[in-house]
């Protein structure tokens, strides 16, 4: 297992959808073996694939307090959100230093791969299901500010900008 180093915003690759993952294999559970060691060291509670550079359909997460609650996906999709909002102040590795408060749905069913190349499909309540909405969104190309408003999110990435040279 090995700490990934991660892309930093503006890479393209992080506004490229990824690639959906045909079967798992011992190379997509390697890869998901890195993301969990690099998830770890950000400290985070999840990680999507081409966060480190790894165009596949990918994510892990993981926001239990002791650790030890590791969600590993692939190809995961919602398929069911409910209609109660929750705020969660939200932030990416790949653009340190800033955040943003983000409103998604509070709860959210999620259709996936799991490690055994089973389709599951389980529930993701509070920051969970932030985690897991937010890793989804980077596997199609999205980064979390995209859901701010032009000025909020033009605020931000200036922010970003400053922070990181």
């Amino acid at each position: 297992m090995t700490v990934r180093p991660i892309l930093q915003w503006p890479d393209k690759r992080l506004r490229t959808p990824a690639e959906e993952v045909s079967q798992i294999t011992d190379k997509v559970r390697g890869i998901w073996a890195d993301m969990v060691e690099t998830m770890d060291a950000m400290p985070g509670v999840g990680l999507a694939a081409p966060q480190i550079g790894v165009m596949l359909r990918l994510a892990v997460v993981d926001a239990s307090t002791d650790r030890k609650r590791r969600i590993l996906m692939a190809n995961p999709q919602v398929i069911e959100a409910s209609a109660k909002p929750n705020e969660h102040e939200e932030a990416s590795p790949c653009l340190p230093g800033v955040s943003a408060k983000i409103t998604r749905p509070r709860a959210v069913s999620v259709r996936y791969l799991d490690e055994k190349g089973v389709i599951a499909r389980r529930e993701f309540v509070g920051l969970e299901a932030t985690s897991v909405q937010h890793q989804i969104d980077h596997l199609a190309g999205k980064m979390y500010f995209d859901n701010l408003s032009k000025t909020k999110r033009d605020m931000l990435l200036r922010k970003a900008r400053k922070l990181n040279g």
